[in-house]
């Protein structure tokens, strides 16, 4: 089983509860964007509680970075994680993860659910090979909506926001329902890529497949 124990080089709010951290990559490294690690906290009474995480950096970045949402309440490790300064430590583990880019297609997330998706299109994005793509991203309220400034500036993805408890003349109210999902979609011969909190995930592929798309066309973590 593999490990590394690496320190924290960069630590960063990118909402009120989403927090970047930045660190060292080890020699070597390698993953494929959409893929995640399990991190544990190099701390005693942590070594043996670990939490799955997607990268959201790019391959070729000399970093590995996390984009996590921190749950004070649960006191965890993500609440753990937060209280992380610079030069502290965290050990990884395997690389590991179903959801990779496949062809052109809508991109489905709910929340913190996005992040499978971050790398998979700043690396989109790098090629210049975004064009054709769309990202349907649910949250409660406008300031729940990460890299917000950075989706909208890559040019060619349709960036579609949808918030369930704020009503904003910008942006869609409500929740992805099948519904929502044929006024938004023309297409349903495509590939479609889900990622958020299981509930939704659930509805949202069950919504798919009674709308068109077939049985391979949606992607989703295992």
């Amino acid at each position: 089983m593999e490990e590394h124990i690496v320190r924290i080089l960069d630590k960063k709010n990118l909402t009120h509860n989403v927090i970047r951290f930045r660190y060292e990559k080890p020699q070597g490294y390698t993953f494929i964007p959409g893929q995640a690690t399990e991190v544990t906290v190099n701390k005693e009474g942590w070594k043996d509680k670990r939490n799955p995480f997607t990268f959201t950096c790019l391959t070729t970045d000399p970093f590995l970075e996390f984009s996590i949402k921190i749950y004070p309440e649960h006191k965890g490790v993500t609440n753990e994680l937060s209280k992380l300064e610079i030069g502290d430590e965290i050990i990884l583990h395997d690389v590991w993860g179903a959801i990779q880019y496949k062809g052109k297609g809508v991109f489905i997330a709910g929340g913190a659910g996005v992040t499978p998706f971050i790398a998979i299109l700043r690396d989109l994005n790098v090629k210049d090979e975004i064009e054709g793509n769309t990202l349907l991203f649910a949250n409660k309220t406008s300031d729940d909506i990460i890299l917000k400034d950075e989706f909208e500036k890559m040019k060619g993805l349709n960036f579609i926001n949808i918030l369930s408890d704020e009503k904003n003349s910008e942006y869609d109210n409500g929740h992805i329902t099948e519904e929502y999902l044929k006024s938004k979609i023309n297409n349903f011969n495509q590939k479609f890529y889900v990622c958020g909190p299981p509930p939704m995930v659930e509805g949202v592929t069950k919504s798919l497949k009674n709308l068109g798309a077939g049985e391979n066309a949606v992607v989703v973590e295992l």
